[in-house]
């Protein structure tokens, strides 16, 4: 359970800004800007923290609803949350939207000579159809940028918004993380774009059977978690069946999915050099046998245990019955 730290002055009423209603709120989920507005108006009153127990309470939402809304609006830009420690608690500050304005005359000046070329205008109509909207100038400007500062062709540009589009994403600062994601990978044409794109859908089929196994919904995964998971497959190389067997050893032992019980288990097994189920039972067997059982005293052995170790009489028992029945007088 996560707290949230708000550090800001303290007003009677709640103000929004114009920006956020006309740019980030018609395209957010509805409980996104619940979270947002709640989150705001905390801010505001001087709230000096609250627990996402607490806002999910009050919401009528779940607390994972509470983190993915926060993370949204921390990739959105609109909030920066900052860690506290590694228990969940973060600050959250509300940016000054304002501060995200139009660009300036200058890229104006320049797109208006770009949009002169016919091939730059052809592209520019063919990202309209794609997101279903008209592009701002910042847009414009930014998809121009990619050409140069990035050295990206059109055919490159279009293929990754198209890939943008597939995640359900049609927001520019999305899209400008991925360009700039490939121009880190030095992608520089369609061949290199496509290798990128199979290599990251793979990781995500993976990721996905990960959570069906554990029950859980991809979009209720966090950040921290995606990350966790991606260590396990691309840093630890261990393929799904070591995963599932870590899954279900932290379910036999407290009974629920945790991913950093899960993620003890695998770190442990990737020091050991662990890297199949075969491995995993020579290390039981291993272990195993290291503990002897007790040795069991037989009976035999029990005749010359210290509690038999005293000379014992010797009895006449046909004497003894004759006595019993009176027979020894006769």
């Amino acid at each position: 359970m996560g707290t949230f730290v708000f550090k800001n002055k303290i007003y009677e009423y709640t103000p929004v800004s114009n920006i956020f209603i006309e740019k980030y709120m018609p395209k957010a989920r509805g409980e996104f800007v619940k979270v947002y507005l709640l989150g705001l108006k905390y801010c505001i009153s001087g709230e000096l923290g609250v627990n996402s127990s607490m806002m999910a309470s009050t919401l009528n939402l779940l607390e994972s609803d509470i983190m993915n809304a926060l993370n949204y609006w921390n990739d959105e830009e609109v909030i920066k949350l900052i860690p506290i420690d590694n228990m969940g608690n973060f600050n959250i500050d509300f940016l000054d939207l304002k501060s995200s304005g139009e660009e300036e005359d200058v890229e104006k000046v320049n797109l208006l000579q770009e949009l002169n070329k016919s091939s730059i205008k052809d592209m520019l109509q063919d990202i309209e159809k794609l997101v279903g909207r008209p592009l701002s100038p910042r847009e414009m400007t930014m998809y121009l940028s990619w050409q140069k500062d990035f050295g990206f062709t059109p055919e490159i540009i279009l293929l990754l918004i198209q890939y943008c589009i597939s995640k359900g994403k049609t927001d520019y600062r999305y899209i400008e993380k991925i360009a700039i994601s490939w121009n880190d990978e030095n992608i520089k044409n369609v061949e290199d774009a496509q290798t990128y794109i199979k290599k990251h859908e793979d990781k995500w089929i993976k990721i996905k059977k990960i959570l069906n196994y554990l029950g859980i919904k991809s979009t209720d995964i966090m950040k921290p978690q995606e990350q966790m998971i991606d260590k396990w497959i691309n840093v630890y190389k261990f393929n799904l069946e070591i995963i599932y067997k870590a899954c279900d050893i932290c379910f036999e032992r407290i009974n629920k999915a945790d991913f950093k019980y899960i993620d003890g288990i695998l770190n442990s097994w990737f020091k050991e050099n662990i890297k199949t189920l075969e491995d995993i039972e020579k290390r039981d067997k291993k272990k195993t046998s290291s503990y002897s059982p007790a040795k069991k005293t037989s009976y035999n052995n029990a005749k010359n245990s210290t509690f038999n170790d005293y000379s014992q009489r010797q009895y006449d028992y046909d004497e003894l019955e004759k006595k019993l029945l009176g027979w020894d007088n006769e």
